[in-house]
């Protein structure tokens, strides 16, 4: 880096807190913070335990906020008056300091711009994932099985823990249906992200010819709902099974009926869950599931009626991403546009800077 790029780029990153200060509006968030701290000095404000849980978590998430965009600004400035006084002193350790420091500095306006498109109703919630694989039989099922192994391992990157819901196995490999839950700090802000078809292009493993094959899988990503948010289900709209579960699992595993599915006729979202021995307890979460997408479904038919948006199906034509392994190496995301030749480390979950790309796309 030369003293005209880092000039650039401390141009570029003011240009960007300016903008996100723009849209937070610091002063009207201390302006918040300070109406809030007067309500809690009320003897009656604790008196109502749900209206100040609620003020709570909004003076955590916007405190949060303001903390992160002062960081943020104050490096910034820091390194804006630092190189200038630097430069004045033909200091030049200093600015080979800065410029080392460059990638850093770009990372926290980075994180900042993420903090912010991360700010969503829904976006701190949990998530609740399940992947269907496409037509294609084995194929499909590997293809569905390496997307589940991929959010697993992101999931161990980012500190999130994972609840699996429900899984069935593939006849000959991989997997035939599988739902989980992610829990920790905006799990759904990054997950929902990868809401969508998922392509994949290799030279099949199960074929004896060494032929190259493409598969389709579906991931569909949910906010666990609070229990506060009403969702009104008619029973007599419900078809519920209960099955023996299979896969792994604990000594109740393909002994007892103990699995469920609900199959909610109106829209055809269909749930199972068979992590638990007790049906009652595999019911509950199934439903916490059913409401969940349900949920997620009104909300898609809002920003599918502002967007003018069809609704997709799990085949060609209709992928968010494509996972190309043969004949050249790259994963590429329709929405953003951008292109990544580390598909081993992408399939291995290092996918963080692919979905911030995909955030920051759909907020510009």
């Amino acid at each position: 880096m030369d003293n005209y790029e880092y000039t650039e780029l401390l141009k570029t990153l003011y240009t960007k807190v300016q903008n996100i200060s723009a849209i937070i509006k610091p002063e009207n968030i201390k302006a918040r913070l300070k109406e809030i701290e007067n309500l809690e000095q009320d003897e009656n404000f604790w008196q109502d335990i749900a209206n100040a849980t609620a003020i709570g978590k909004e003076k955590t998430k916007i405190s949060n906020m303001l903390e992160k965009f002062n960081s943020a600004k104050s490096a910034v400035d820091d390194a804006k008056d630092l190189y200038e006084l630097a430069n004045s002193e033909n200091d030049e350790e200093t600015v080979n300091a800065l410029f080392d420091d460059a990638s850093n500095l770009e990372d926290k306006i980075t994180n900042l711009e993420i903090s912010m498109l991360l700010s969503g109703e829904d976006d701190n919630k949990n998530a609740i994932i399940s992947i269907h694989p496409g037509a294609g039989g084995t194929e499909s099922n590997d293809w569905a099985s390496m997307l589940y192994r991929m959010y697993l391992r992101f999931c161990e990157r980012e500190g999130f823990k994972v609840e699996t819901l429900d899984f069935q196995e593939g006849d000959e490999a991989g997997l035939k249906d599988v739902s989980f839950i992610v829990k920790g700090e905006n799990a759904f802000g990054y997950l929902k992200a990868e809401n969508g078809i998922h392509r994949l292009v290799r030279v099949s493993p199960f074929d004896s010819a060494g032929r190259r094959h493409t598969s389709f899988s579906s991931v569909m990503v949910s906010p666990e709902i609070d229990d506060d948010i009403e969702i009104e289900i008619d029973e007599k709209d419900l078809k519920i099974d209960t099955y023996r579960a299979s896969g792994a699992g604990g000594q109740h595993v393909n002994k007892t009926e103990s699995a469920i599915r609900i199959t909610h006729a109106p829209t055809g979202i269909v749930v199972q869950c068979q992590n638990d021995r007790s049906q009652h307890k595999n019911r509950a979460t199934a439903m916490k599931m059913l409401k969940s997408r349900l949920y997620e479904l009104e909300l898609m038919k809002q920003q599918e009626a502002n967007a003018n948006v069809e609704k997709s199906e799990i085949g060609w034509g209709h992928q968010i991403r494509s996972y190309v392994l043969f004949p050249y190496q790259q994963v590429k995301d329709v929405r953003s546009g951008e292109a990544y030749s580390q598909t081993d480390a992408i399939l291995d979950g290092d996918i963080k800077k692919m979905i911030e790309g995909v955030l920051i796309s759909q907020k510009s």
